[in-house]
């Protein structure tokens, strides 16, 4: 282990973090044995995917490795590609929502608030206070979900296998949550439309989403019980790929990745946007930027989710969830905007430009997970490969939104 146990708890406060650990590479030997590949000190490549079942997708990762140490890591992306950007020009504004929902098959009603939000700035139309509420409960509902299948898989991966089972039983109840409003209003698959949302809530969902909330935490409690203070759990996360807050930055990298190397920035408290603005959050970051940090930090983050949805729901209003003016979204020549979410692995938003046409002239994409395989390579330079898959997990990379 190249840092100590930390065993303090999270603290809402910023701190220098860690100096990440240099490429431990051995000298070649005096006398080169007579075969190359058998001699201590030579680097070699491995290929690490794209196949491969602990990464979330399809990813292939160059390594160069001394021994057991890598030297170098090199995301090579693309396998996914699909042309998503270009599509969204294609089709009208309204029905490029469900496109939005490919990105992350975890963070579906994320990227659909990040899209939405950018074509109502773009067209001049706003949703109901009530809508701005209902999105705000989704959002934090889909941070829950996502945050929990993101820790199901990185300790499955790691070879924790109740914590797994813990986590996504967890998950279950809010899935259970989205169906119940999908089902009732079937087939209606888009809950999101740019001016509000496409139906109100079905009967008893309030109550139902209540009784989750209380839950929850001791949901969370059993998942924390059986990791955190874990002494093999610990032993693969503590010290282990140190993010500097200064490189996170320089990488883009946004969302708990960058919290947990000490950085309180989130969008949801520096540019609140739905009714983030009128209810109270805290923004947990940690302290030394490793893996053991960025998992406090999700965890701190799905019970400070769960707080923002009960205050939603004490103060959620009445009055209809669409704008009146949804006739014809049609974007002014030369215009464009760009709205971005705090998704549940970072800034997620979307910028599009208007042609006097009911299509987008342009659209792309801002993805956290395409920045955040950058920060890929500063986390595994020096670790052990052993450690590799626990530092993609770490990342919570969703292949699908990083290729589009």
């Amino acid at each position: 282990m190249s840092e100590p146990l930390d065993e303090s708890p999270i603290e809402p406060r910023i701190e220098a973090a860690v100096e990440p650990m240099e490429p431990v590479v051995e000298a070649p030997a005096a006398e080169p044995a007579a075969d190359p590949l058998l001699q201590r000190g030579e680097e070699m490549e491995l290929g690490f995917g794209p196949q491969r079942p602990a990464i979330q997708g399809l990813l292939r990762l160059k390594l160069r490795v001394d021994g057991e140490r890598i030297v170098d890591c090199r995301p090579v992306a693309g396998y996914l590609h699909r042309g998503l950007e270009k599509l969204f020009e294609l089709q009208p504004f309204a029905e490029n929502v469900l496109l939005a929902d490919r990105l992350d098959f975890m963070a579906a009603a994320a990227a659909q608030l990040a899209y939405v939000g950018a074509v109502e700035k773009l067209v001049g139309i706003a949703a109901p206070p009530r809508a701005r509420f209902l999105r705000t409960i989704f959002a934090e509902l889909e941070r829950i979900a996502s945050h929990l299948y993101g820790l199901a898989t990185h300790v499955s991966d790691v070879g924790a296998m109740p914590p797994f089972f813990a986590a996504l039983r967890a998950r279950d109840e809010v899935l259970d949550l989205y169906a119940l409003y999908f089902e009732a209003y079937a087939p209606a698959l888009d809950g999101l439309l740019p001016g509000g949302l496409h139906h109100d809530l079905p009967a008893g969902w309030v109550e139902r989403c209540r009784g989750l909330a209380e839950r929850l935490p001791h949901r969370l409690d059993e998942i924390e019980g059986l990791l955190t203070e874990n002494r093999l759990w610990k032993k693969r996360t503590v010290g282990i790929g140190v993010l500097p807050p200064e490189v996170a930055i320089d990488a883009g990298v946004t969302g708990p990745a960058l919290r947990g190397s000490g950085v309180a920035w989130d969008l949801r408290k520096a540019l609140p946007y739905e009714a983030y603005g009128e209810v109270e959050l805290d923004v947990p970051v940690g302290r030394n930027g490793d893996a053991y940090d960025r998992y406090l930090v999700r965890m701190a983050e799905m019970r400070q989710a769960n707080r923002i949805v009960v205050q939603c729901l004490d103060r959620l209003p009445d009055g209809p969830v669409l704008a009146e003016r949804l006739a014809d979204l049609v974007a002014a020549r030369d215009t464009e905007a760009y709205h971005a979410v705090e998704g549940p692995k970072g800034e997620l938003g979307f910028y599009i430009v208007g042609d006097g046409t009911a299509n987008p002239y342009r659209c792309h994409l801002r993805a956290p997970s395409f920045a955040h395989l950058q920060a890929l390579t500063e986390l595994c330079r020096g670790e052990l490969v052993a450690d590799l898959v626990t530092l993609i997990g770490t990342l919570d990379i969703a292949l699908g939104e990083a290729d589009r």
